[in-house]
């Protein structure tokens, strides 16, 4: 499977702050990629130098085996990006807007009519006469989905598309990518952890200027993430019993704790088992529940950046 973008070693700095560190990154044809981290963690930066809109250091991008220029945006004709807040000229309609934007990309007028046809009939604007000046936020958004869809692009990369939405524009984006999934690469970039669960078949997370940890879901919870066994207690006076038995002390300082529950976390969850098995055994403690959690990528998340 190639590799539809390949970012080498790029590093970017404004001023004295260096955002981007070294960062090395390639995402394979036919993919999701959920580009996730921190707000300021420099996913916008990366993005943007990958589109030729920003000039990196050092370091070098490639788009479709096509080495990205600054200023020169002949890699962008494989690229599709829906910025996090698109803009439009209010005073046209939906049908308007894309027509201008196929004469500017030199679609043939035959074309043009059927893919925005299909576009808007995906983002489901068909039929909407009214100017894009009404539209809210999440209409926009679909908009510019269809927008940055019209050429059939090789890679379609999206900056934040859903931060800023309620939940059922959220869940109308989603479902729009989902419906392309397989058409095209797709960047996603994100701070909502369970948008990139539903829809992404791999994950990178951006920290300290770096790749964190990548790779699909499964591998990344197989390499980095910890299981966790909760135990629950009747009463907070038992879990702090618990808590003093000489056994148990190792396990404390991967702990966390609410309420009456404990939540232990490590690599070998049948060894936590046991010992927490012999412990409860002599001491006497019954616990209401004990359970063991599966790994999201919130917890995986967290344990990168914190």
């Amino acid at each position: 499977m190639k590799d539809i973008l390949s970012i080498k070693g790029i590093s970017k700095s404004f001023g004295t702050q260096k955002v981007i560190d070294n960062l090395n990154l390639s995402v394979p044809e036919g993919t999701v990629l959920g580009f996730i981290g921190q707000n300021g963690a420099g996913k916008t930066t990366t993005m943007k130098m990958a589109l030729g809109l920003l000039e990196a250091d050092c370091g070098e991008i490639k788009v479709c085996g096509k080495t990205v220029r600054y200023g020169q945006t002949k890699t962008n004709h494989y690229i599709g990006y829906l910025p996090d807040v698109p803009e439009f000229y209010n005073y046209m309609k939906p049908t308007e807007y894309l027509t201008l934007c196929s004469e500017i990309t030199g679609l043939s007028q035959s074309e043009t009519k059927v893919r925005i046809d299909e576009l808007l009939s995906i983002v489901g604007l068909n039929g909407v006469k009214k100017r894009i000046g009404g539209f809210s936020r999440g209409m926009k958004q679909r908009l510019g989905i269809a927008q940055a869809l019209l050429s059939r692009p090789k890679l379609l990369i999206c900056d934040e598309p859903t931060s800023a939405l309620d939940p059922v524009g959220r869940k109308e984006i989603l479902d729009i990518l989902q419906k392309i999934k397989g058409t095209t690469t797709v960047i996603f970039s994100t701070h909502i952890l369970s948008d990139v669960e539903r829809i992404c078949d791999r994950v990178a997370v951006l920290h300290n200027g770096n790749i964190a940890i990548s790779g699909t879901l499964s591998e990344i919870k197989a390499m980095h993430g910890k299981e966790r066994l909760l135990i629950e207690f009747s009463k907070k006076s038992e879990m702090n019993q618990f808590k003093t038995f000489a056994t148990i002390k190792p396990l404390l300082p991967d702990m966390e704790e609410n309420g009456d529950e404990i939540i232990l976390k490590g690599k070998d969850i049948v060894q936590i088992q046991r010992v927490i098995i012999s412990a409860l055994a002599e001491t006497g403690l019954c616990p209401t529940k004990m359970e063991i959690m599966e790994s999201s990528l919130e917890n995986l998340f967290l344990e990168v950046v914190m």
